[in-house]
């Protein structure tokens, strides 16, 4: 449970200027110790101390129906976040899976200083936060090291174009134990051309993907997250189909063939041909 320090913490806005610019913490009004973080004024995390297994964002709900589905209940992982934030899915799986070794990796030193003064977490997780670059960080991790790898860093609003690479998805996939996932957040919207290049990526490196996504996003009808989600080894689509049916905002779950077909012959994006993710249009990520 949050101390009384940290539920007063949580109850106060609070704003700082950090290396990416200027970050806000925001109460829920309607749920005590649950706070919104923003960047820039775009939304980045939301966190409630209080039930960490409270997801606002739909991205990182389908982010945990991911781990949900492949690993078995309350088993202990080794999880390695590439994007820290405010921590939402590590909080998330140091209450679901107690015992899970994981680091998150944030390229804003100051971030993460403003977040753990306002929003800490129980020293008793085995979760330690570095700050550096996350390419970095995953190509100096030991082979074989993690269960789960989860790629959702920006800079700003924009995937940075170094972590968009076949170069970058191959070093996620050496870190992976046997039966290990990769995950990535992709920000996208019409014609998709962005998402589809990573899906080909990430089908590049791995024999088994998933893309997880909003219908009204697959069709280019808004701007939007989509997951990807790869392994070596199948995955339970059945599983992730049941899940993502029953989030407030459904999911379509796209894989094997059908993913083939939605990726419309993309190809692979190499350190020679990224790009950052697009700019969203004004207006994506309203409050």
């Amino acid at each position: 449970m949050p101390s009384a320090r940290a539920r007063r913490a949580a109850s106060q806005p609070a704003a700082a200027l950090t290396t990416s610019g200027v970050a806000r913490l925001l109460p829920d009004v309607d749920r005590p110790g649950a706070m919104l973080l923003t960047l820039n004024e775009v939304p980045q995390s939301y966190v409630d101390l209080e039930d960490p297994t409270r997801l606002e964002f739909e991205y990182i709900q389908r982010l945990a129906h991911v781990a949900d589905s492949v690993f078995p209940a309350g088993a202990r992982l080794e999880a390695l976040h590439l994007g820290g934030g405010a921590l939402s899915l590590p909080r998330y799986l140091a209450h679901t899976r107690p015992g899970s070794g994981q680091l998150a990796v944030e390229i804003d030193a100051l971030l993460v200083e403003f977040v753990r003064e306002h929003l800490p977490w129980d020293r008793r997780w085995r979760l330690k936060v570095r700050t550096g670059d996350a390419r970095e960080a995953l190509a100096s991790r030991r082979p074989a090291s993690a269960d789960l790898v989860v790629a959702d860093a920006f800079a700003g609003a924009r995937t940075p174009a170094h972590l968009t690479s076949v170069e970058f998805v191959t070093l996620a996939a050496n870190v992976l134990r046997p039966g290990g996932v990769y995950t990535a957040n992709i920000a996208d919207g019409a014609p998709l051309a962005f998402a589809r290049g990573q899906a080909a990526t990430v089908r590049a490196v791995f024999p088994h993907v998933a893309l997880i996504a909003e219908a009204a996003v697959l069709r280019g009808r808004r701007f939007g997250n989509l997951v990807l989600a790869a392994s070596h080894e199948s995955l339970p689509l059945a599983e992730l189909v049941r899940r993502t049916a029953g989030d407030p905002f459904p999911a379509r779950v796209t894989g094997e063939e059908g993913l083939d077909a939605w990726i419309a012959g993309a190809v692979p994006v190499t350190d020679a041909t990224a790009v950052p993710s697009p700019e969203p249009p004004p207006g994506a990520f309203e409050l």
